[in-house]
């Protein structure tokens, strides 16, 4: 008996041997592949010491995505998606099942009454002046309680001047910058709302500024503050980048819109274009009679051949989101682990994709870009530079080597070329892609002497 159960165990701890040496052969092939693409075992070392830190985090992101996909998925088989809804139309765009239904799944996802999503809305830039242009009128008061809004909408306010601005339509603006400690002024809030206030415009993610995100929960809190003030204020948010990364969304804490782009979070890469804008009746109504016509409104637009890929790119874009979460979440503290500033940091809690990594030089901005583009599926070989982007108050350098093109989430960063020279590093459809462009990235500033291989030993 002793003699049976003695030779099982060797038999056992044989087969466990055998079974660690197929590891062990698997984890040197991986890391060979590595090396094959250009990362070399320092740096492949050190971006291995990092992960393991981070097994809770990675956790934590898969719960919330489990969640969110379930929340898509009812919403999908409550609004009865059939194959037929996979089908466009063309022309006018009339009854076009497809449309109407999805653009129900958008506001039962959003929690809110209704919802906005088309092919014609071109980019998140374009959806909200779309928000903005259709629920303003001449005299009325624009008021961000957030700080500057992202660099594109400068001139769509009329910050800097340009043709069609809501400047030119007599609409003013006024803002209130966040706390040095990121929270809300709400002294300064206000005094900044007058009778002429009709439209706030909260911008959840960070935009080109090291200022922390937004948290759904903090938006409310904003949100709440300013309806006891007006309740008659409308409440826009600019959902872009945040989609699914936590559980609840804007509309669900009194947001009146909530917009965002398609070739960001909730086109989950498949979408080719689009945006949407979800919220109260009124709010999409006003913007879908912008869109189209006065007397059209949703009524037409057609959706050609593009809803299926809406349709599996919402349906995916909760375990996508997740994928680039982890992206972010290993840039943050990689870096971080190397003495630069990161916003948020390794260990804070996620509202949206966008990781901050504040370099300090120009030159390391751009070698960053640039070994984000050589990590890319698409356009590999592409050496992105610095330019005069359109929209922009200073030169931009952009790495998207992307199947859809200026997405963002698909593995992709951008930076204005001005101090204090912080980079802005988002998306990943996968997770094995997004760890690549990370180390891509790193491993280009080590070859540039940009950083010191000695503190890859750290």
């Amino acid at each position: 008996m002793t003699e049976m159960t003695g030779h099982r165990q060797r038999r056992s701890e044989k087969a466990g041997q055998r079974g660690l040496r197929k590891v062990d052969v698997k984890m040197n092939d991986i890391e060979k592949m590595y090396e094959s693409m250009g990362i070399d075992t320092e740096v492949y070392a050190y971006g291995k010491s990092v992960l393991e830190e981070l097994e809770e985090r990675f956790r934590a992101v898969d719960e919330t995505a489990d969640y969110n996909q379930l929340k898509v998925l009812k919403a999908m088989q409550e609004c009865q998606v059939s194959e037929a809804c996979l089908l466009g139309t063309s022309g006018y765009g009339y009854n076009d099942l497809g449309r109407e239904t999805l653009e129900a799944v958008y506001a039962k996802v959003f929690r809110t009454e209704d919802a906005l999503v088309r092919p014609q809305i071109t980019c998140g830039t374009h959806a909200l002046a779309l928000a903005l242009m259709s629920n303003l009128r001449p005299g009325d008061e624009l008021l961000s309680p957030v700080g500057k809004p992202y660099d594109t909408l400068e001139e769509v306010i009329g910050i800097r001047p340009s043709k069609g601005s809501l400047a030119e339509y007599g609409i003013t603006y006024r803002q209130v910058d966040l706390l040095p400690d990121g929270g809300f002024d709400y002294e300064d809030i206000e005094k900044a709302i007058t009778e002429r206030t009709r439209l706030v415009t909260i911008q959840r993610s960070k935009g080109y500024q090291t200022r922390p995100t937004l948290s759904v929960r903090q938006i409310g809190e904003l949100i709440s503050f300013i309806k006891r003030i007006r309740p008659d204020i409308i409440c826009m948010v600019d959902n872009c980048y945040g989609e699914f990364v936590e559980n609840a969304e804007p509309g669900e804490v009194g947001a009146d819109m909530v917009v965002g782009s398609l070739i960001k979070n909730p086109g989950g890469g498949l979408a080719p274009v689009g945006g949407y804008i979800a919220g109260k009746r009124q709010c999409v109504e006003n913007a879908a009679y912008r869109l189209t016509s006065p007397g059209l409104g949703k009524e037409v637009g057609a959706s050609l051949d593009i809803l299926r890929s809406f349709y599996q790119g919402l349906f995916l874009a909760p375990t996508v989101t997740a994928s680039a979460l982890k992206g972010a979440i290993f840039a943050a503290r990689l870096y971080e682990r190397l003495g630069y500033d990161v916003v948020p940091n390794g260990s804070e809690s996620r509202h949206d994709i966008i990781q901050a990594v504040t370099f300090g030089s120009p030159e390391s901005v751009i070698a960053f870009c640039q070994g984000i583009q050589a990590a890319a599926p698409v356009d590999s070989h592409v050496t992105p530079e610095a330019w005069d982007m359109p929209g922009y108050d200073s030169q931009v350098i952009m790495a998207a080597g992307a199947f859809v093109s200026g997405s963002s989430i698909e593995l992709s960063a951008d930076a204005p070329i001005k101090p204090p020279y912080a980079v802005y590093f988002q998306g990943g459809l996968t997770w094995p892609h997004a760890r690549f462009g990370i180390l891509k990235s790193l491993q280009t500033l080590v070859n540039r002497g940009l950083v010191d291989r000695s503190l890859l030993k750290r």
